[in-house]
C-alpha cells in the first residue's frame, strides 16, 4: 500500500541505516529478524533488570520490528526496509507498560549509541504513548532531533471519529516528532486513530501481518502498526535522497522528504495530516533527473 517494493527495485532497502525501536523488545532469533538486529538493551525490570536481555515477552515489539525491517528472503513476511539495521530498546515490560524514565533513558541511549563501524541511529520509532506531558521526555526528544535523528511516534488509539474532539497522547503530540495516524487497506481512517492538530501523516494500521513471538506471525491493529511503516520508509528515503543529493540529510530534511511522499485522502489536516504515505510520489521526479543526467552524458 505504501509502495515500498518500487523503491527496492531502484536499490533502496534501508541498507546502512539504523532504526532504534523503543518497545517491548524483540524475539532475537525470529527467522525474519535475526539478521537485522544489530544490538539492544533492556530498560525495564523484566529478566531481573538484566540490561543485556532485550527479548520480547509481549509480542508488540516483535510485530513492530517486523514491519520496519523483516528481511527480504523469500520466506515469512518482509518489512518496509528489508536491509535496515534494528537497535532494539526494551522500554516496555511483558505487560506492555513501562516507566517514563525507561523511555527517556532509551532515547538518550539511542542518541549516544555507536556501532563497531561508526554507525549511528538515524530514526527512532516509538509505537507507544501516554496522557502525560513529561518535560524530561520532551527534552530527550529535542536532543535526538538536534542530533539529526528523525523521531517517529504513534498518534494513539483513543479516537472517536469526532473531528472536533482532539485526542492527545505523548510523545506523539510533541511538535518535534513525526506523528502517525492509521488507515485501513481501503484508505479509510481507522475508527480508533487519534485526531489532533499535530498529526503529520497516516499509514496502514489495520490487520497488519507481521512477525510475532515463537517464530510466528500475527495480524494486529493500531497506530502502533502504522508508525513502523513510516519508520521503515524513512530509512529507505534516506538512502534515496543521500544518493540523489550526495550528502547526509539533516533531521528537518528527513522530515520534509517523508512528508512530501504523501497523498491526500480528502480528510481534514487534523485527521490525516499531510495524507497517506506513498513512497512513489517522488520516484517519478527522481527518475526524470536520472534520465536528464543520462541525456547530458550521452551528449558529452
Amino acid at each position: 500500500m505504501v509502495q515500498a517494493p518500487e523503491l527496492w527495485e531502484e536499490g533502496y532497502q534501508g541498507k546502512g541505516n539504523v532504526v532504534a525501536v523503543i518497545d517491548t523488545g524483540c524475539q532475537r532469533d525470529h527467522p525474519d529478524l535475526k539478521s537485522r538486529i544489530i544490538g539492544g538493551r533492556n530498560f525495564t525490570d523484566d529478566y531481573n533488570s538484566d540490561k543485556e536481555n532485550f527479548t520480547d515477552n509481549q509480542g508488540h515489539g516483535t510485530h513492530v520490528a517486523g514491519t520496519i525491517g523483516a528481511a527480504l528472503d523469500g520466506k515469512g513476511i518482509v518489512g518496509v526496509a528489508p536491509e535496515v539495521d534494528l537497535l532494539i530498546l526494551k522500554a516496555l515490560s511483558g505487560e506492555g507498560y513501562g516507566s517514563y524514565q525507561g523511555i527517556i533513558d532509551s532515547i538518550h541511549y539511542a542518541i549516544d549509541w555507536r556501532g563497531d563501524d561508526g554507525k549511528r541511529v538515524r530514526v527512532i520509532s516509538m509505537s507507544l504513548g501516554g496522557p502525560n506531558d513529561i518535560p524530561e521526555m520532551h527534552e530527550a526528544i529535542k536532543r535526538a532531533v538536534e542530533h539529526n535523528i528523525l523521531v517517529v511516534c504513534a498518534a494513539g488509539n483513543e479516537g472517536d471519529e469526532d473531528e472536533d474532539t482532539e485526542e492527545i497522547a505523548y510523545p506523539g503530540y510533541y511538535k518535534e516528532v513525526m506523528q502517525v495516524g492509521a488507515v485501513d487497506f481501503e484508505g479509510e481512517l481507522a475508527s480508533f486513530t487519534n485526531f489532533n492538530d499535530e498529526i503529520d501523516l497516516v499509514a496502514p494500521g489495520v490487520n497488519i501481518l507481521s512477525t510475532y513471538l515463537d517464530h510466528k506471525y500475527a495480524r494486529l491493529s493500531g497506530t502502533s502498526m502504522a508508525t513502523p511503516h513510516v519508520s521503515g520508509a524513512a530509512a529507505i528515503i534516506i538512502n534515496q535522497c543521500e544518493d540523489d543529493f550526495d550528502r547526509e540529510l539533516t533531521e528537518p530534511q528527513m522530515y520534509s522528504q517523508v512528508v512530501r511522499r504523501t497523498e491526500s485522502l480528502g480528510n481534514s489536516r487534523s485527521m490525516e495530516g499531510n495524507g497517506l504515505l506513498v513512497l512513489t510520489n517522488y520516484t517519478s521526479s527522481l527518475a526524470d533527473k536520472k534520465r536528464r543526467q543520462q541525456k547530458i552524458s550521452t551528449k558529452q
